[in-house]
């Protein structure tokens, strides 16, 4: 079993990898004609992927297909850590991968491009499931289900770095603090980003901080933006601008809040 603290090398290194992968052409066939085989688990790599690429297409027509193929590719990749199964898994997948990066609700306000945040989301689920925690898996649709979750994880965590970066300095941010985590911890910290906003909230003045730190951390939106939205708090883009600074320079300096969050 590899070792814990070079997982995340590894991972890199064999997404790296995937990316410089060239695909093998998968000959268009048939697949009323492709006969099944019993045994996925028997199958020389390549044509186990040419099995995956024939039942894609079916699932995509609309025709009955046999999902063991694409599971048996999972099981290679993560079990075994086979590093030619997870390039042949990357290429099958980062297409979908990509469009539910697209779809993630902060997207829109990362500021990068689909493909950038591709590697990572590949990087993540690898980081994850373990071989021993495979088994927590039991079909297709739910290792698909959680690489979708780390996709969206991957995009919010984006955003989020961000956000923070403008509202803590990042030599305040201890060594380790922004280790990686997987989707289900995710739900749970977002209880403490909720108590994390209810103080924010008290701590700002009056309505047009409110709608500036909302718009800005929460919504993604520009000061131009901010400024078009809500002419009838701000006299000039200028002005908030200059809201924005003085409550990160009064939120930058308050111990409470750096000691909530364990700095």
């Amino acid at each position: 079993m590899m070792q814990h603290s070079t997982t995340g090398h590894t991972a890199r290194a064999a997404t790296q990898r995937a990316l410089r992968a060239v695909r093998v052409p998968v000959e268009r066939i048939d697949p009323t004609a492709t006969a099944l085989v019993d045994d996925p688990t028997q199958l020389e790599l390549l044509e186990l992927e040419r099995h995956c690429q024939i039942e894609s297409e079916r699932f995509y027509r609309g025709q009955s297909h046999d999902t063991r193929y694409a599971y048996e590719l999972f099981r290679r990749a993560l079990v075994e850590r086979d590093e030619q199964a997870w390039a042949c898994l990357y290429n099958h997948y980062r297409s979908l991968v990509e469009s539910w990066v697209r779809r993630s609700g902060a997207f829109a306000s990362s500021g990068e491009s689909s493909e950038y945040f591709v590697g990572p989301v590949f990087t993540r689920f690898w980081q994850a499931i373990s071989a021993e925690r495979f088994a927590s898996f039991p079909t297709l649709a739910s290792l698909l289900h959680y690489l979708q979750l780390c996709a969206g994880c991957v995009v919010i965590d984006s955003v989020r770095a961000q956000s923070w970066g403008e509202m803590v300095s990042e030599d305040a941010i201890p060594y380790g603090h922004a280790a990686q985590i997987s989707p289900d911890e995710e739900a749970m910290d977002r209880v403490s980003r909720v108590e994390f906003w209810e103080y924010i909230n008290t701590q700002l003045s009056n309505e047009a901080e409110r709608v500036v730190v909302f718009s800005s951390y929460v919504l993604g939106m520009k000061p131009g933006d901010i400024f078009q939205r809500h002419a009838d708090l701000f006299a000039s883009i200028t002005e908030v601008y200059n809201v924005k600074r003085n409550v990160l320079g009064r939120l930058s300096r308050n111990q409470e809040l750096r000691q909530m969050f364990g700095m």
